[in-house]
């Protein structure tokens, strides 16, 4: 492993873990959550961290200098890092990392020309059933994961770049098409990431997106007895989201009145039936500052029916 490489990973904890197993090279740590709250496509730019800023204001009370020091700084770290002519990118399978891979790379794209990008992306691994995560990787995986690391062709940073634009418009539909069409074996991760998100939009049956039925579903099928024990099982039992605490939080917070207690976990006659699918929930929650990309969250509908996005016509 050369001194010049520059390592954009997922987060803290793979960045201390790959300083841990003596990778060589300069690490910045992409600390963003795009996978959440308004995008605009200019990565980087003045608006786009306006618009980001003003997500994490309003949404988890950052402060603004809490954003520059822990986003801000580490992002302009990676601006003056010119010199390193190889980059590898460390993204995991999940929604989460997935979103914030295509963000970086729309940003080389623009930023750094003719660069050396290779990406390695964990997920799936001999002999598990479950799909890991970079820091889930014994050493001897993640240096295999890095031997077989993907080198990114131009094509590949222009797919890259044009799921970001679409992710990051106004409405869902075309992104919708995309994940009918397999078009790259680079992403292998993307395309589940892609439709998961989709299914983000509130569905149909119910009013409740993927995410709000999961907390739903698993606050009925486990026996819990507080809350904490609730957040614990969303962050062990989730698939494909990769969410952290906060936004879980946030989630059961947004579901409170479906919730008759916590002590022990349990779910109003009204949340019961939402489950079910006997009732909506869809105009309680109802919030026209609420984006998923560039696309407002309450403007589509998923069928679960049909597997289908729907937009809202007023």
């Amino acid at each position: 492993m050369g001194a010049l490489i520059l390592h954009i990973t997922n987060g803290d904890s793979t960045t201390n873990y790959l300083k841990k197993l003596k990778f060589t090279g300069d690490f910045i740590t992409w600390r963003e959550m795009l996978c959440e709250g308004k995008t605009t496509t200019n990565v980087g730019s003045d608006v786009f961290w306006k618009t980001r800023y003003s997500f994490f204001k309003n949404t988890y009370k950052v402060s603004k200098q809490k954003f520059i020091d822990y986003t801000i700084k580490e992002y302009r770290r990676l601006c003056n890092k010119k010199e390193t002519k190889e980059i590898v990118l460390w993204f995991e399978y999940d929604l989460f990392c997935q979103i914030n891979m295509l963000a970086v790379i729309s940003w080389l794209k623009q930023h750094r020309k003719d660069y050396h990008i290779s990406l390695v992306c964990s997920g799936k691994v001999k002999k598990s059933t479950k799909l890991k995560g970079l820091c889930e990787l014994s050493e001897s995986e993640i240096h295999q994961h890095y031997k077989k690391r993907i080198n990114l062709s131009q094509n590949d940073i222009e797919y890259a770049d044009y799921i970001w634009q679409l992710y990051c418009s106004v409405s869902p539909l075309r992104l919708e098409t995309i994940t009918n069409i397999k078009t790259t074996n680079t992403f292998v991760y993307l395309e589940n990431a892609l439709k998961t998100h989709l299914q983000r939009f509130p569905s149909v049956e119910n009013g409740l997106n993927n995410v709000e039925n999961f907390v739903l579903q698993t606050a009925t099928k486990n026996k819990l007895t507080t809350k904490n024990k609730l957040l614990g099982s969303l962050l062990k039992e989730q698939e494909l989201f990769g969410f952290g605490d906060l936004q879980y939080q946030k989630t059961i917070t947004q579901l409170n009145p479906l919730f008759a207690s916590y002590n022990p976990v349990k779910l109003t006659k009204t949340g019961k039936k939402v489950l079910e699918n006997e009732t909506s929930f869809y105009r309680q929650l109802r919030n026209e500052n609420s984006y998923l990309g560039g696309a407002k969250k309450f403007s589509f509908l998923f069928s679960k029916n049909n597997q289908k996005l729907l937009q809202i016509t007023s």
